[in-house]
């Protein structure tokens, strides 16, 4: 079904390498919220430090910007010229 959808995109702005490349950066937006979640603790009265491990504050966001310049890539990528 899929290669169905893609045969004819003629009257869409973005090219099937476009639209690969989008959601891959999708994904890697979604894999930095999954590394931000965790840290709560088990009892709400207790402070767990846990919610501030370098997964969560620096590698994360990281991911998570990296993967909006890649959304940004994909959108400016000029596609190639099919002959």
């Amino acid at each position: 079904m899929a290669k169905k959808y893609f045969e004819n995109m003629d009257g869409f702005a973005l090219g099937k390498e476009n639209l690969k490349l989008l959601v891959i950066g999708f994904v890697i937006i979604v894999v930095g919220f999954i590394l931000m979640t965790g840290g709560k603790a088990s009892d709400p009265s207790v402070f767990n430090p846990e919610i501030f491990s370098f997964r969560r504050i620096t590698l994360a966001p990281m991911v998570v910007l990296f993967g909006f310049m890649f959304e940004i890539y994909a959108i400016m990528k000029k596609p190639k010229s099919e002959k």
